[in-house]
């Protein structure tokens, strides 16, 4: 099957921070949105003659990837790669703009692979308001009946849709039609994003398991888990597809690591205070789920100095099927312990240093403001 056709390339988008259209025309804030999920349904395309011989079942579970990643997101990790190769003095109207916009938007198929393993990680049961890809097949299971434990059979097979993600990411980029020189600046940056972001979710699984409490063990996770895969290394990306100065480099990735570190320190807020309707997940999902967030170690830090007491409540309601009520206490005391102010001010402090460095760099001007706007709406209070 001929795969779907593609969206022209936007230019003026908030997001791409592109110069412009030959004839000036502005296009709508979800533009490049819109470009990136056009190149991921065109790429599930070409996968349709490697998945069909394979039989229903197969293209039924590639359906259900292809479900997971167009339907939801805000595509920020392709959004930064995109940006930082045009803060590097590319344009969008650059011959070879087309394929590297193509090899950014495989980035949300590495998150796709992360989404949904870590949905098992957790044990979440909703994910954007759906049921996360191993209680949907947990539920087909039990619909059709069939042998075996239901439970067992969701998560092996949510465990193989997300290896499939990342084996096809990697497909994506190799037939994105990257110059020669760019895809051999591009492949040690992409390598080494694989394994930080696999690296972070093994230091989150040990750290839970080995009772780590510590801010520093907390920040290491969200250095790697996170803030690496979801800013630095896309930024590092555009600006290795564009042929960046190493300076240039070095101040996208101190820039990446404190927006991203920032950014998931407000994630970790919002699993705790945000609004279902905007978050996706039950209210005070993360405290259910027994996450040592920077949070936590910053509330643990200040229980065993001054309340004892409290310590030991949050102890013993990390990870129990919480109720509202219960909820409720827990951030009562994460407040009173100051622990919410505490992340409040490592992630101004972060977000300061990390657009001083955007200043200090070379970076393009338009792209500056732009990633200046995409800072601060990554790392805004929203509860």
């Amino acid at each position: 099957m001929a795969p779907a056709p593609r969206r022209a390339l936007t230019k003026e988008a908030p997001l791409s921070a592109g110069p412009g259209t030959p004839t000036r025309q502005p296009v709508g804030a979800g533009s490049l949105v819109a470009a990136v999920e056009d190149r991921l349904t065109a790429f599930f395309r070409t996968r349709e003659p490697f998945v069909e011989p394979l039989g229903p079942v197969f293209v039924d579970a590639a359906a259900a990837l292809e479900d997971f990643v167009i339907r939801g997101g805000k595509r920020t990790r392709p959004a930064f790669a995109w940006t930082g190769w045009l803060g590097a003095g590319r344009s969008a109207d650059d011959p070879d703009a087309d394929a590297v916009l193509t090899a950014c938007s495989a980035l949300e198929l590495v998150q796709a692979c992360a989404l949904i393993h870590d949905d098992i990680i957790d044990s979440s049961r909703t994910r954007r308001g759906f049921p996360t890809v191993h209680v949907d097949y947990e539920q087909r299971h039990r619909n059709q009946h069939w042998k075996g434990d239901a439970d067992h059979y969701g998560v092996s097979v949510a465990i193989l849709i997300g290896d499939l993600a990342l084996a096809w990411a990697d497909d994506m980029t190799r037939d994105a039609g990257l110059p020669a020189d760019a895809a051999a600046r591009f492949a040690p940056v992409w390598a080494g994003m694989r394994t930080e972001v696999l690296g972070g979710q093994l230091l989150d699984i040990h750290g839970e398991s080995a009772g780590d409490e510590t801010v520093a063990a907390a920040l290491r996770i969200n250095r790697f888990k996170t803030a690496a895969y979801t800013i630095e290394r896309p930024l590092h990306m555009g600006a290795a597809l564009a042929g960046a100065s190493p300076e240039l480099i070095a101040a996208y990735r101190e820039f990446g690591t404190d927006i991203g570190i920032a950014f998931q320190l407000r994630d970790d807020l919002l699993g705790v205070f945000g609004d279902p309707a905007v978050t996706g997940k039950p209210s005070g999902d993360d405290l259910r789920e027994g996450k040592h967030t920077v949070l936590i170690a910053e509330a643990l830090q200040r229980a065993d100095a001054t309340a004892p007491a409290t310590a030991a409540l949050i102890r013993t309601s990390l990870g129990t099927d919480l109720t509202p009520e219960q909820v409720t206490e827990l951030r009562a005391a994460l407040t009173e312990l100051g622990a919410v102010d505490a992340v409040e001010q490592r992630i101004a402090s972060l977000t300061e240093q990390a657009l001083t460095a955007l200043d200090d760099s070379s970076v393009t001007p338009d792209a500056a403001r732009q990633l200046r706007a995409m800072a601060l709406s990554a790392t805004a209070r929203s509860y």
